[in-house]
């Protein structure tokens, strides 16, 4: 089985399928900043070996956090490298994202490696991976990317050295991209200087426009946010009617992916439904980037909450005369 985290990336649990191999969900904790709990990993691993037949082999770790936002500090991380250790588990550290890392991190990213070897977990099988594709510099449209192998038996790598043999590797552009990525100009130089300034502007604009999403969604009637620290989204709790529920279900949908069909029609703005990614029952998300321009930010949002209203007012368990979001939310573009 693969422990995996909920919410999390969907292409593991799709991995795991075509491996026929077990997804086993750890949830994190959405009230303490969707952090990674010891006891919630424990948890995990026991259902995963007596509920569903299946003992642990690996461990995905998303850090900073896809669809949270939410970045480890390193208490968590040894955390998870000693319940790795003990369990013999095959740590896999997504850190595509580490390179995004705000102000409002609690602390700046560390990698799994460097906690690891601060541990001396010698004994602990790591794969870190990380890409172009999800950072400031190829702003998910460069493809292009690595995985980096420690602790792991030469007779294992040898194995996906093959494997990797035999697919087709990145274009031209995306191999520069990865090159640049990892050494960037750093003589202190013009270009050092150039880069720098371009890295500080891209992630302070993507810090305020987080911030300004979060706020507007916080305003919002039974929406919560935890701020970005991490990453490229947002993860908000949405509280919907029970009639928005029940009208989902009688039509074969999860209640935000009914949500985030409605506001697509009325809109043209595109968010992710939080059953996409794995959830607690009874609760209810969508993931939503904060790519869009910074000047094209009030106007999204402005659709985004007349929006909401009119669903809240069309769903409500009374609904008032004539309220229905086609009448309260604009039409706009997809973006």
């Amino acid at each position: 089985a693969l422990l995996s985290s909920a919410p999390g990336y969907p292409l593991y649990g799709a991995l795991a399928a075509l491996s026929n191999a077990t997804i086993a969900p750890y949830y994190l904790d959405e009230a303490s900043g969707w952090s990674t709990s010891l006891d919630e990993l424990e948890r995990a691993y026991e259902r995963s070996v007596t509920q569903l037949g299946a003992t642990p082999r690996a461990l995905v770790v998303i850090n900073p956090g896809n669809p949270t936002g939410a970045t480890l500090d390193r208490d968590a991380l040894e955390a998870v490298v000693r319940f790795c250790q003990r369990r013999r588990l095959v740590l896999l550290a997504d850190e595509v994202y580490q390179e995004n890392v705000y102000a409002a991190s609690p602390a700046p990213f560390v990698s799994f490696k460097k906690v690891v070897r601060d541990l001396k977990a010698d004994d602990v099988a790591l794969v870190s991976f990380h890409s172009v594709s999800k950072g400031f510099t190829g702003e998910c449209g460069l493809r292009g990317g690595y995985l980096e192998l420690c602790n792991v038996a030469p007779d294992v790598v040898s194995q996906l050295v093959k494997l990797a043999s035999i697919a087709l590797c990145s274009n031209v552009p995306g191999q520069i991209a990865v090159g640049l990525m990892v050494n960037p100009p750093n003589d202190g130089g013009a270009e050092a200087a150039t880069y720098r300034a371009d890295r500080d502007a891209t992630l302070a604009s993507l810090e305020r426009r987080a911030q300004r999403i979060a706020a507007a969604l916080n305003a919002l009637p039974g929406v919560s946010c935890d701020g970005a620290t991490g990453a490229l989204y947002l993860f908000p709790n949405v509280e919907l009617p029970e009639r928005a529920v029940l009208e989902a279900h009688s039509r074969g949908l999860a209640p935000d992916a009914f949500y985030a069909l409605n506001l697509l029609e009325h809109t043209g703005l595109v968010v992710v439904p939080g059953s996409g990614f794995g959830q607690r029952e009874g609760t209810f998300h969508f993931r939503t980037t904060f790519l869009p321009p910074e000047g094209d930010i009030d106007g999204v949002l402005d659709r985004l909450g007349a929006f909401h209203h009119g669903f809240l007012a069309q769903f409500a368990d009374e609904p008032a005369d004539g309220a229905a979001a086609e009448e309260t939310a604009p039409r706009g573009h997809e973006l």
